[in-house]
């Protein structure tokens, strides 16, 4: 059963979720609780996963509604174009990346030592971009190279 804890909904301020425009709402679903972790609040319209201690939203694309005319969703061209990707940190990254991969995730390439952190990428269902990381150097002050 679903608290009001378990929703997006704050008692003050504001709370910030990702919101993803999806192919398929039950395969995205499955893996932002199954390769992050997360907690399915709602099945669909729209799908919450909590994850950690934020939210995910996923829909199905659509066309203009009164509050957001002449906007149309749809879910990314599997291309290597990105304008923003999702940030996952991790506490132990070899860890993650063992179990991810154990459960069918497929990364760009293995953890790489980037000075300030270790960090890999993989795409979700929809081709979104998302970075995992362990921050490392950055925590003694050293930064990546430019």
């Amino acid at each position: 059963m679903t608290t009001p804890g378990d929703m997006p909904t704050p008692e003050h301020g504001l709370v910030l979720t990702h919101f993803l425009t999806v192919r398929d709402v039950a395969r995205s679903r499955r893996f932002y609780a199954d390769i992050l972790g997360g907690e399915v609040v709602l099945e669909e319209n729209p799908a919450i996963v909590k994850v950690a201690n934020s939210w995910i939203i996923m829909n199905p694309g659509g066309g203009p509604t009164p509050d957001k005319p002449g906007i149309t969703l749809v879910p990314p061209e599997v291309d290597d174009t990105v304008s923003s990707f999702l940030n996952v940190r991790v506490a132990d990254i070899g860890a993650f990346y063992a179990a991810a991969v154990a459960k069918g995730a497929e990364f760009l390439t293995e953890p790489l030592d980037r000075k300030a952190e270790l960090r890999c990428y993989l795409r979700d269902p929809d081709g979104y971009l998302i970075e995992v990381g362990q921050a490392t150097g950055l925590l003694r002050g050293v930064f990546a190279d430019r």
